[in-house]
């Protein structure tokens, strides 16, 4: 059985698991626990999982943001979306992207927006399919050095 719900704690070394497939290395655990434990006391942030019968298998990221143009209604950006290898093409990542704009709306988010890496041609269709455009923007990126 499936549930979306809201990632705690107690699945951060599943989590964990999860971002290494998606970005082919592991998080520093301690590093990790902190950055949760501020994502957790910022109701901006909506870190969504999805449970098959208590394991995590899926997990995305929204976080709600206040626009100042317009009718200045806030916008969400979607990160790190990933499903293992092991669940994918059963319908999680709907799940997901479903209970994430549910959550949108009730936050009367005006858009949603998310990147995907350009060799993700896979997860391009799902998201085609989902209802996103690919609307021919130029997209830019900067990695800052620690200091």
């Amino acid at each position: 059985m499936v549930t979306i719900k809201e990632i705690e704690a107690d699945s951060l070394a599943e989590l964990n698991e999860l971002y290494r497939e998606l970005t082919g290395s592991l998080t520093d655990p301690g590093k990790l626990a902190e950055a949760f434990a501020t994502i957790k006391a910022d109701s901006r942030y909506i870190l969504l999982g999805a449970y098959v019968d208590g394991e995590l298998l899926g997990s995305m990221m929204g976080i709600v943001c206040q626009d100042l143009v317009g009718d200045c209604r806030p916008f969400m950006v979607i990160e790190n979306v990933v499903v293992s290898s092991r669940a994918r093409r059963q319908g999680l990542g709907k799940q997901l992207m479903d209970a994430i704009e549910k959550i949108a709306h009730e936050r009367d988010c005006y858009y949603i927006i998310l990147v995907s890496g350009e060799k993700r041609k896979e997860a391009h269709v799902f998201y085609e399919k989902m209802g996103y455009r690919d609307e021919k923007v130029e997209g830019y990126r900067k990695h800052l050095s620690s200091h």
